[in-house]
């Protein structure tokens, strides 16, 4: 019989509360495997902040259990906690320089000197610091901070790097190139990294799964590409990236109807005639002559993006159409769209993950 892999942290029905407040997380529940790189996402008081500080060991849960490798550890404090964390405002120690910083977590374990030599050099060579032991911290760039902080993570071989928005301080040509260093340090480590953030192409592009948080919920969860190409409900397509959502009739399998006309799309399962919403990406339409399109449309503003022109029309129907292309258009001029089935995405009404599924099963029955 093969050995199922337990994951490394599992949340069973979580709850936070504050001074009997309203929850900050609602019974969430989730499994987290060892070695990927996971990305809570989501605004400003979603909850996301909160998981990491549970996992961490910071903050304890208010009713539900975590589990780390099989064992809860609810009660368990952080220094006991094989994870390190990397706070957004790096938590560097001014008056010590580099080697100092990552080796203060080692000196306090009492790890003798010279396995404290060995370990920061290697720590500092896997973030591309070599050499700079006997820097200052005042003397450091924002990227070479933050590289500083990770390393001094990293220096104590956790199971669980932890990430609190880490880039966020940094200006926008460094943070893209600190997504590109943490996800290759992530895959050199081979340990498993959970990194919160709020920006959605910073999720799209470093994580294996992303867990998208509203409301203290996980309302979806799954790769960056499930993620983007097939949105569970309104918020997380209008979330993720830009959208086109209008109102629309399931007709049946493969057949939905929205600003006036039925269209072939690959969605099935669904009750004939239910409402939902459709989503078309930008990108996901071409212009065309009105004869060639599935929908005519009247353009009322172009903006040149640099990488593409974008383009807001609007349908017969009123619907307002927001397209991505490197064609340009002329304003106040109709033209044709078109697009193919699969870029059609239907979605049911604001529902989560759960109850999307839920539904499903009871169709079943």
């Amino acid at each position: 019989m093969e050995n199922v892999k337990k994951p490394i942290i599992s949340f069973r029905n979580v709850v936070k509360s504050y001074d009997d407040d309203v929850p900050v997380l609602k019974k969430v529940s989730f499994d987290i495997e060892e070695g990927k790189f996971y990305t809570l996402l989501g605004p400003s008081g979603c909850g996301k902040t909160t998981i990491l500080r549970m996992i961490a060991g910071f903050s304890e849960p208010t009713a539900g259990d975590i589990y780390f490798e099989g064992k809860r550890i609810n009660n368990v404090p952080a220094n006991k906690r094989q994870v390190n964390t990397v706070f957004q405002d790096y938590a560097l120690f001014p008056h010590m320089n580099v080697f100092e910083n990552i080796a203060f977590g080692l000196k306090i374990k009492k790890t003798p000197k010279e396995e404290i030599a060995v370990k920061v050099k290697e720590a500092l060579r896997l973030v591309q610091l070599a050499g700079y032991e006997k820097r200052g911290i005042s003397e450091m760039s924002g990227g070479q901070r933050q590289r500083v902080a990770i390393a001094r993570a990293i220096v104590n071989e956790p199971k669980i790097l932890l990430l609190d928005e880490p880039l966020s301080a940094l200006d926008h040509k460094l943070r893209l190139n600190m997504q590109y260093e943490l996800r290759e340090l992530q895959q050199r480590l081979g340990i498993t990294f959970i990194f919160v953030t709020h920006d959605q192409e910073e999720a799209l592009a470093m994580s294996d799964e992303i867990f998208v948080l509203n409301n203290g919920n996980i309302v979806q969860s799954g790769t960056p590409v499930d993620i983007y190409d097939e949105p569970i409900n309104h918020y997380v397509a209008d979330f993720i990236g830009e959208s086109n959502i209008v109102d629309g009739i399931m007709i049946k399998d493969n057949l939905v109807k929205f600003a006036g006309k039925e269209f072939k799309c690959v969605d099935e399962g669904m009750r004939p005639n239910e409402p939902v919403e459709v989503v078309i990406r930008p990108e996901d339409l071409d212009l065309t002559s009105i004869e060639a399109g599935k929908l005519k449309v009247k353009v009322e503003t172009q903006l040149f993006r640099g990488v593409h022109y974008e383009i807001v029309c609007h349908d017969e129907m009123e619907n307002e159409w927001i397209v991505h292309s490197t064609k340009k258009a002329q304003v106040g001029r109709e033209i044709g769209l078109d697009f193919d089935p699969e870029d059609i995405h239907v979605m049911r009404f604001n529902e989560s993950e759960a109850e999307f599924d839920a539904r499903l099963e009871s169709y079943d029955d």
